[in-house]
């Protein structure tokens, strides 16, 4: 699972997706959190490790690219293969997949990546209203990631 940077609860409690982000996330690929925490099942990446601070207006900063540059080849080069790729969020998508665009059109063509990929929105609340508008996501999107991610883990 590739995600963005962690935001400031999630870096002081130094567990990925510790969070409603990650509520909901787990929510989506339909697993509870002994699963997703299980490190012999699942691993996060994120294209930063640490919180990157806050802009001006309160915002999240975006990974910075110090990070990515220094540790993500030879980390996945240790992860090697795996049965299933969850990019979730704009800046993991760029990094990870190199596409550039609205995430809404880069997720709406999920199908180009899948069953071995899944691209996703990143599961904010401050997405709440994206997914309403694209109910598309819901309905057609997670019960594909939801098959995909029972099949890997069965391995």
């Amino acid at each position: 699972m590739a995600g963005q940077a962690p935001g400031l609860r999630v870096h002081e409690a130094g567990r990925p997706f510790l969070d409603r982000s990650g509520d909901r996330l787990r929510d989506w690929m339909g697993i509870e959190a002994d699963t997703f925490y299980d490190r012999s099942l699942v691993s996060v990446l994120p294209t930063a490790f640490c919180f990157p601070g806050y802009s001006a207006k309160g915002s999240d900063l975006p990974p910075p690219p110090l990070c990515w540059e220094t540790w993500h080849g030879r980390v996945l080069e240790e992860i090697g293969d795996v049965p299933l790729r969850l990019i979730i969020g704009s800046y993991a998508i760029r990094r990870h997949l190199g596409l550039k665009g609205p995430v809404t059109e880069i997720v709406r063509g999920w199908h180009a990546h899948a069953p071995g990929t899944f691209v996703l929105p990143h599961p904010s609340w401050r997405n709440n209203a994206w997914l309403k508008r694209h109910p598309w996501f819901e309905d057609d999107l997670l019960p594909a990631l939801q098959a995909a991610v029972r099949d890997a883990l069965r391995g």
